[in-house]
């Protein structure tokens, strides 16, 4: 089994971790040159607020809505980007950096009817030593682990772990999954998608194999076969 570890509304978070007054109010971080906005706090989201919005162009609405706005700080993130990783490891030795946020976790040898409960205490255990909230996706593939990593992150009912570790729920993970929240189904093949109809990853996967490499290349069955479990 995989987990997809993914630090929850990242650069915000960073941020919030040296001004616990933040908490609970809107907070967005700019890019280098504060052109465009390129990090969001779940807050600064329900605003409205969307990721490349110009800055000079909400510059009003920020203030209006008591927004915090922050330059990036990308030698603050790195640092706090070790010390989630590094934590994660001690889980998990084989962890493989992905991003400055994410990372799969190997979870070969852990007893599967003990999964969720080690996947929650991983959480809390990242959040106690490093501040930073993160959600865990665990399944048999990356790609599945990705998808469970979206529903952790998206329905507080998971309590930031989301397991899909039987068909049931694979199934109804991918029947409920936008085909554009799979990995690796970037803008060019999301339009694809969609003029074939595939709506959702339940919705790729049902199509056979020959269909998928015939249209998709073999990029696409790999995805395809991750999916599958």
């Amino acid at each position: 089994m995989y987990g997809l570890a993914d630090c929850n509304n990242f650069y915000a978070s960073c941020e919030r971790m040296f001004a616990p007054d933040l908490n609970g109010r809107p907070v967005v971080v700019l890019s280098n040159n504060d052109g465009c906005i390129i990090a969001r706090s779940d807050e600064a989201k329900a605003l409205g607020l969307k990721m490349g919005d110009a800055y000079f162009q909400q510059a009003a609405f920020l203030r209006q809505n008591n927004v915090a706005v922050f330059s990036s700080n990308l030698e603050l993130y790195g640092d706090m980007s070790t010390r989630v990783m590094n934590t994660l490891k001690s889980y998990s030795p084989a962890t493989e950096v992905y991003s400055i946020d994410e990372s799969f976790m190997d979870f070969t040898g852990i007893d599967p009817a003990t999964l969720r409960d080690f996947g929650l205490e991983i959480v809390q255990r990242v959040k106690k030593n490093t501040g930073i909230p993160i959600s865990l996706g665990i399944a048999p593939t990356k790609t599945l682990a990705k998808v469970a990593g979206y529903f952790g992150k998206k329905y507080p009912g998971y309590g930031s772990v989301c397991l899909i570790d039987s068909e049931a729920k694979r199934i109804k993970a991918l029947d409920s999954c936008p085909i554009g929240k799979v990995w690796g189904i970037g803008r060019h093949l999301l339009v694809k998608m969609e003029y074939y109809g595939i709506k959702t990853a339940g919705d790729f996967v049902r199509r056979p194999e020959s269909w998928v490499r015939r249209n998709f290349t073999v990029t696409g069955v790999r995805t395809w076969k991750e999916l599958q479990g």
